[in-house]
C-alpha cells in the first residue's frame, strides 16, 4: 500500500489503496512488480517498476485484535490495520502518552503529552545534589487526611491583613519548621465579643474550651429583639429599663410601660392598630412586684395580658436568678445564641486565657469548619489551630518525623481576631444575622405637622431671598425700627448719637430730621441679623 498516488499505463493508483505483489517479472525489457489491484467491480494487473517511490506500507489481513491488543504487540508496529466500522480503507496507529512530572519548588504536576516536540536531555549524573521538592497547601494536608503527625517548613504566607491577632498566628513566617498534628475536635467554635466601655474586641473560642461560664442578663433594646430571643420551653421574663408611652397607639390591648415593670414574654401575633391596620405585636403578660416582699410595704399588681407593638422602643433587661457554672459545650446546647455570660473559672490548659478579665462576654454564632492543630519548632510544648479555608499557608514536607508526645500538649483554645477579618465573617451567608426590626408607622399628625413646618420654611426662605432682592424697600419700614430700639436700649442710643455727632461735623447741609434717624445703619444691622 502506497501513502501516495500512482499513476502507470493501465490506470491510477489512489494512496491507500492495497495492491498485491504476486511476483517480479521483466516486463517491456525492465524489471517490475507485478500487482493485483482488487476493486468491487473487478481485478486488474499492474506493473510497477522496481524504481517506483513510495513509501510503501505493508498489510498483512489477520485475526481481529482488540485496538489495545493491537498497540501493545511491538510486532505489530507500524503495520496498516483496517477496521470494517470505520469508513476509511486502512489505519496507521500511532498511540499519544502523557508523561507526568514535578517541577521544583512547583505545587502542581505537570503534564507533558507525547506529542509536545521537546528535547530531553538525561541531567541525573550531574545533579544528584537537586533534591525535587512539591509544596502543598495546608487545605491539601486536610482533604488527604494525613499521615499525622506531619513534619513541614514554611514556603509561603499568604499576603493580606492579619486574620488573627495571637502571638503564635502573628509569628508565621517563611522558613519555619511547622508541625501538622492533626483535625482539631470537635470541629465547632463560637464567635465572641466582649461588653464593656471601652471598643468591643473578639475572639474565636475553640469547642474544647475547658473554662467555666456563668450566664448573665441579656439587654434587648425593642420587642423585635425579646420576640427573637424566645423559644419555646423557655420562659422569658424581662424588666423594662425605658419609658414606653405606645408612639401614639390608643386601641384595646396597647398600653404604656414605665421603669421597672416586669413582663413574661408569651408569643407573637397582631391587633389592629388605630388607622385600621394589622399591627405585628408581641404578647406579653404583666407580672407584680418581686416575690418576696411584703404587701403592706409594695402593692400588688394584677396580672394582664398586654400588647406590645415590635418597634416598641423601650429598653428590656432579662430577669434571672441563675448562679450555675456552665461549660462552653453545655451553654451553646441549652441555651440559643446570642448569649450574655461572665467566665468566672479560666481554661487550666491554656494559661494566658484572657477572657476572665472582662466583666462579660457576649457568644455571638457557632461556625462549623474544621481547623488544623499546629505547632512551631521555635515552641514545641505550646499547639493552636490554623483554619486552612482562611490562612493556607504553602508547606514542604521535611525530613524526620516527630515523635509521639508522653501527655497531650496544650491547645490555645482561644484567639482574637482582627476587627476587619471579624466583620467578613459576620457578612457571610452563613453568620447573617437577624433583620433589622420594623420602623414604627408614621402618624397623620406627625405628617400634617412635617407639611406645616416645610410650608414654614419655604414661605420664610422666600421672604428671605424677597428682602435680598429688593434692598430699596426696606428702607421705608426702617422707620419704626430706630424708635423702639431707642427705647429698648441705652447702648444703641449712645451709639447713634455719637454717629449723629460725627456726622454734623462732616456735613451741615442736613436737615433736622434726617439726624433723628440712622436709616442706614440700621438696614446695615438688619441685613446681618437675616
Amino acid at each position: 500500500m502506497s501513502t501516495h498516488r500512482i499513476t502507470t499505463e493501465a490506470r491510477v493508483v489512489p494512496e491507500d489503496q492495497p495492491l498485491l505483489l504476486e511476483a517480479v517479472e521483466i516486463y517491456h525489457g525492465a524489471n517490475c512488480a507485478r500487482c493485483v489491484l482488487d476493486t468491487e467491480a473487478q481485478q486488474f494487473v499492474l506493473h510497477l517498476p522496481l524504481s517506483q517511490k513510495g513509501p510503501f506500507w505493508e498489510w498483512e489481513p489477520g485475526a481481529p485484535r482488540p485496538l489495545l491488543q493491537a498497540l501493545q504487540d511491538a510486532a505489530l508496529k507500524d503495520l496498516l490495520f483496517t477496521c470494517p466500522t470505520l469508513p476509511w480503507h486502512s489505519l496507521i496507529l500511532r498511540p499519544q502518552y502523557e508523561v507526568q512530572a514535578i517541577m521544583h519548588m512547583r505545587r502542581t504536576t505537570v503534564k507533558i503529552p507525547s506529542t509536545l516536540e521537546v528535547d530531553v536531555e538525561d541531567v541525573t549524573a550531574s545533579s544528584q545534589h537537586i533534591h525535587f521538592i512539591q509544596p502543598l497547601l495546608l487545605s491539601e494536608a486536610l482533604a488527604q487526611g494525613g499521615p499525622f503527625p506531619l513534619t513541614t517548613e514554611i514556603l509561603e504566607v499568604p499576603e493580606g491583613p492579619p486574620i488573627f491577632l495571637s502571638p503564635w498566628v502573628a509569628s508565621l513566617q517563611k522558613g519555619q519548621r511547622l508541625c501538622i498534628h492533626g483535625l482539631a475536635s470537635p470541629p465547632w467554635r463560637v464567635l465572641v465579643s466582649t461588653k464593656g466601655r471601652k471598643a468591643p474586641r473578639h475572639f474565636m473560642v475553640s469547642g474544647a474550651y475547658q473554662g467555666k461560664l456563668r450566664r448573665r442578663p441579656r439587654e434587648f433594646l425593642t420587642a423585635y429583639d425579646l420576640l427573637s430571643a424566645l423559644r419555646p420551653g423557655q420562659p422569658l421574663r424581662v424588666v423594662a429599663t425605658k419609658d414606653y408611652e405606645g408612639d401614639g397607639v390608643e386601641s384595646p390591648g396597647f398600653t404604656s410601660l414605665a421603669v421597672g415593670d416586669r413582663l413574661e414574654v408569651l408569643r407573637s401575633g397582631q391587633a389592629h392598630g388605630a388607622e385600621g391596620r394589622d399591627i405585628d405585636v408581641l404578647v406579653c403578660q404583666r407580672l407584680s412586684d418581686q416575690a418576696g416582699e411584703e404587701e403592706e410595704d409594695y402593692e400588688q399588681i394584677d396580672e394582664d395580658q398586654i400588647l406590645l407593638p415590635l418597634y416598641c422602643s423601650s429598653s428590656f433587661v432579662e430577669e434571672m436568678n441563675d448562679g450555675r457554672r456552665y461549660s462552653l459545650e453545655d451553654l451553646t446546647t441549652q441555651f440559643s445564641l446570642p448569649c450574655e455570660v461572665k467566665v468566672v473559672v479560666k481554661d487550666s490548659s491554656h494559661p494566658a486565657d484572657p477572657l476572665p478579665s472582662f466583666p462579660g462576654l457576649r457568644l455571638e454564632e457557632k461556625i462549623m469548619e474544621p481547623f488544623l492543630v499546629v505547632s512551631l519548632d521555635s515552641n514545641p510544648a505550646m499547639c493552636f489551630e490554623i483554619p486552612p479555608r482562611w490562612l493556607d499557608l504553602t508547606v514542604v514536607e521535611a525530613k524526620g518525623r516527630p515523635g509521639r508526645p508522653a501527655r497531650p500538649l496544650p491547645i490555645a483554645t482561644v484567639q482574637e481576631l482582627a476587627d476587619a477579618f471579624y466583620y467578613s465573617l459576620r457578612r457571610l451567608p452563613a453568620f447573617e444575622s437577624q433583620l433589622p426590626p420594623p420602623r414604627p408607622p408614621k402618624s397623620e399628625g406627625l405628617r400634617g405637622q412635617k407639611k406645616q413646618t416645610s410650608k414654614g420654611k419655604g414661605s420664610q426662605s422666600s421672604q428671605v431671598l424677597e428682602l435680598q432682592q429688593c434692598p430699596r424697600l426696606l428702607k421705608p419700614r426702617m422707620k419704626t425700627l430706630p424708635q423702639s430700639a431707642k427705647n429698648s436700649s441705652d447702648t444703641y442710643s449712645k451709639v447713634s448719637a455719637h454717629k449723629k455727632g460725627l456726622r454734623a461735623t462732616k456735613s451741615n447741609t442736613k436737615a433736622p430730621d434726617d439726624d433723628e434717624h440712622d436709616y442706614e445703619e440700621v438696614l446695615e444691622q438688619f441685613r446681618n441679623t437675616l
